[in-house]
């Protein structure tokens, strides 16, 4: 799986991308993360990205020419790499909610091509013409797409078969129940006030894994 982020702070994307699981994907060659500069992709020498909107409104617009210029730019070098089935993505408050059965449904894909929008929005000719689809990851918004590329990302390749080691599956299939540690038994301290003590629920201590096993179901 290759992913193509194009956006104009590529730094973003450093030291998300080279830790933990997505290092270990992209070590093992199971995942490939390229992210481009879209000022690399302009034609005028202040390498301009955006413009003031037709109609007059506050804010500056991404222009659609850069954008054009990297998605078939990308597309052409994949083309010759194999990657054939590709997929372009905008993210847009206006799309679609990011889930686990879309990030499922996108890791079949051989290419994602990421858009990271910023000021005010992009030409709508982007997402007319240019993408496959608009993608949200909730419902409020942020300065650009590039918290949302890095959500997706990382979704999308825990999909991917072997990204995941044995116990990191095994955590995402049991779910959300609550789990404890050391120590067993934890005082709290605040000033001028009554220590109080938190303890870890006795059926974890018991080692009968059928009780611990039925416990964890009920809060799952």
């Amino acid at each position: 799986m290759r992913f193509d982020i194009l956006t104009i702070f590529p730094s973003i994307f450093d030291s998300y991308f080279n830790e933990s699981i997505l290092k270990r994907a992209q070590k093992r060659r199971l995942v490939k993360i390229a992210v481009h500069n879209l000022r690399d992709f302009t034609t005028d020498k202040h390498h301009k990205v955006d413009d003031s909107p037709y109609g007059g409104g506050p804010g500056m617009v991404f222009k659609v020419e850069p954008i054009y210029r990297a998605v078939e730019r990308i597309k052409k070098y994949e083309v010759r790499s194999k990657h054939k089935k590709n997929r372009v993505i905008l993210f847009s408050t206006r799309g679609k909610k990011l889930d686990a059965k879309m990030a499922k449904r996108l890791s079949k894909y051989d290419q994602l091509i990421l858009i990271c929008g910023r000021y005010e929005g992009v030409d709508e000719r982007v997402a007319k013409y240019i993408a496959d689809e608009e993608i949200s990851i909730g419902d409020y918004v942020l300065s650009g797409g590039e918290l949302p590329a890095m959500v997706l990302v990382e979704a999308v390749s825990r999909h991917i078969p072997g990204v995941l080691g044995k116990r990191e599956s095994l955590e995402e299939i049991k779910g959300s129940y609550p789990v404890y540690t050391r120590p067993e038994i934890f005082k709290s301290k605040v000033k001028n006030q009554k220590s109080k003590i938190w303890k870890v629920p006795k059926v974890l201590l018991s080692g009968n894994h059928k009780e611990i096993q039925k416990w964890r179901e009920l809060r799952e």
